[in-house]
């Protein structure tokens, strides 16, 4: 029973050290939560996730997802608009079963309740063996604007890259 005890209670210091430990580890649980909770109050942040939420709306071939990021008045190439998006996203659903998109670095241009991002694009189509069917390199510029507390897609305009 004395070596428990001996065991328990460690030698001098050790309860302090174990402490110091938890006390470490939980202020440090804690700057996490409060990074993460300030991190969603970011506009920035916010309109980052979405830019992230179409791109997976895209490469899950699911032209609904992708129409919900679209404002109602939204604008493309040569004046693609909303529904237009939708049956184009449709469109190269129906020819490759396998979609890729790779954004590069986005640049986030800033503004009250609007926000511009450029970037290059990578959008891979295939049929599931190793090598796409087809890909192409975009420069992308898109116009955002935030409604009611979500960002939405309001213009985009792409161009070959290559």
């Amino acid at each position: 029973m004395e070596s428990i005890e001996r065991g328990w209670h460690g030698a001098p210091g050790a309860r302090l050290r174990v402490g110091r430990a938890i006390g470490a580890w939980l202020a440090m649980v804690l700057l996490l939560a409060l990074s993460t909770s300030c991190a969603r109050d970011d506009p920035e942040a916010a309109l980052r996730a979405r830019v992230a939420s179409l791109a997976a709306a895209i490469e899950a071939r699911d032209p609904a997802a992708l129409q919900q990021h679209l404002a109602e008045d939204f604008i493309g190439n040569d004046g693609l608009d909303r529904n237009g998006a939708r049956r184009l996203a449709m469109g190269f659903a129906l020819r490759h079963r396998e979609i890729g998109l790779t954004l590069g670095p986005l640049d986030v241009d800033m503004a009250p309740a609007h926000a511009t991002v450029r970037s290059k694009a990578i959008l891979r189509g295939g049929s599931g063996r190793a090598l796409p069917d087809s890909a192409q390199v975009y420069d992308v510029e898109s116009g955002w604007r935030l409604e009611d507390g979500e960002w939405m897609l309001v213009s985009a305009g792409w161009k070959p890259a290559l």
